[in-house]
C-alpha cells in the first residue's frame, strides 16, 4: 500500500478573536481533525459555513499552523517548518481559490500572472516562461492571445481557467482547492469539473477539494470527510457515503440535496437550533445540540471515531445502530 501524501493527525487551531475585559476568546476553528489523502485521489471536505474546512486546507499548506498535532506531507511533519524551510515545498502544494477575480491582479496582464510561480520557482528564462504560459493557457482551454488580457476581461469561468493555470503552472503533487466552482454558474461549473479531472490524470494530480455543495463533491470525488464545528464525523468512500450515510448530520446534509426527478420523493429531514457559537462548543459530541437522537453519554462524552470496514469511519455513540452493523476497530 502506498504512503499518504498528506496525513493530518489529532490537527487542533484556535484564534483569538476577543482581548476585552473579559478576557481572551477562542474560536475553536478545527478541533481534533486527523484524516489521510493518497497520492492521486480527490478527497473533499464539506460540511456547513464556518466548519473549519478552509482552516483545515490552510494547515496543509503551511499558511498557518497547528495548536498542536501534526502535518505530514510525503513523510515530513511540515507543521513546524519555518518559511524559509517550507519554500522549496511550495511548488509541490498549490492552491486554486473561491473567487478566482479576487486571487488577480487586477493591473497584471495574465500571462505575467500565470508566470509568476515559474519565476520564483524555475531557472527558465523570459522566453522559456512565456512558452510555458502558452502551453498552460491551451491546456486549460484559452489561447496564448488571452495572455495579453487583464482580469477585468474574462467571465468568471475564464478567470477560474487562468486560476488553474497558474495552479498548475510548476507541476504540483497536490492542489488544494477551496470552494473552486461555487462562484460560477451552474452550467460553467461541470466544464471547470470536468477540466479538473482531466488534469488530474494527465498530471497525476492529488486534490484536497474543499465544498458546501454535496452535488459538485459527488460529481468529482474519491473519499469524503463531513465536517461540523471544527470536527470530523464521517469519511467514506464516495459511494458508501452517499448510498449509506451514518451519522446523523451526514443524514440530514445528504436529505437536502435535490434529486433532479419530480416522481421520486425524498424524505427531508430538518435539523432544529442553530450552529452552536466556535466560541463556545458543546461538551460531549458536538452534534448532541441540533441531534434528535441524543442521550445523556452524547451530552457528556466525546465519542470515538469508529471503524466500520473499507475505509468508513464514523464519529458517534451509536454508529453501529445507525449503521445496521458492527464497527471492526475503534480509532
Amino acid at each position: 500500500m502506498s504512503q499518504p501524501i498528506v496525513s493530518v493527525n489529532h490537527a487542533v487551531k484556535t484564534f483569538v478573536v476577543n482581548k476585552g475585559l473579559g478576557g481572551k476568546k477562542y474560536v475553536h476553528a478545527v478541533n481534533d481533525v486527523s484524516f489521510d489523502i493518497m497520492p492521486g485521489e480527490t478527497f473533499s471536505l464539506v460540511g456547513e459555513s464556518g466548519c473549519g474546512k478552509s482552516t483545515t486546507g490552510r494547515l496543509i499548506n503551511h499558511l498557518i499552523v497547528p495548536d498542536s498535532g501534526e502535518v505530514y506531507y510525503n513523510g515530513q511533519d511540515i507543521s513546524k517548518l519555518s518559511e524559509k524551510q517550507m519554500r522549496p515545498l511550495r511548488a509541490e502544494i498549490q492552491m486554486i481559490f473561491q473567487d478566482p477575480y479576487g486571487s488577480l491582479n487586477p493591473r497584471i496582464k495574465i500571462q505575467d500572472q500565470i508566470g509568476e510561480p515559474l519565476l520564483l520557482h524555475t531557472d527558465m528564462d523570459p522566453a522559456a516562461r512565456l512558452k510555458r504560459v502558452h502551453e498552460l493557457l491551451r491546456l486549460v482551454g484559452l489561447g496564448p492571445s488571452h495572455g495579453e488580457r487583464y482580469p477585468h476581461e474574462f467571465s468568471g469561468g475564464q478567470l477560474q481557467r487562468v486560476g488553474i493555470a497558474r495552479a498548475i503552472s510548476v507541476n504540483p503533487k497536490i492542489i488544494i482547492a477551496d470552494e473552486p466552482v461555487s462562484a460560477l454558474d451552474v452550467s460553467i461549473q461541470a466544464q471547470v469539473l470536468n477540466l479538473m479531472k482531466k488534469l488530474q490524470e494527465q498530471m497525476n494530480l492529488t486534490y484536497l477539494f474543499i465544498s458546501h455543495d454535496l452535488s459538485v463533491v459527488e460529481m468529482i470525488s474519491d473519499r469524503i470527510a463531513v465536517m461540523y464545528l471544527g470536527s470530523i464525523v464521517e469519511i467514506a468512500d464516495k459511494r458508501d457515503l452517499y448510498a449509506m450515510p451514518v451519522h446523523p448530520y451526514t443524514q440530514a446534509l445528504l436529505s437536502a440535496v435535490p434529486i433532479p426527478d419530480p416522481t421520486v420523493h425524498k424524505e427531508r429531514i430538518l435539523l432544529e437550533g442553530d450552529i452552536p457559537s466556535p466560541v463556545n462548543p458543546p461538551s460531549g459530541c458536538l452534534f448532541h445540540t441540533r441531534c434528535a437522537h441524543c442521550t445523556e453519554l452524547c451530552k457528556q462524552q466525546v465519542p470515538p471515531m469508529k471503524d466500520f470496514g473499507g475505509g468508513h469511519q464514523v464519529k458517534c455513540h451509536y454508529a453501529e445502530k445507525f449503521s445496521g452493523k458492527s464497527a471492526e476497530k475503534t480509532l
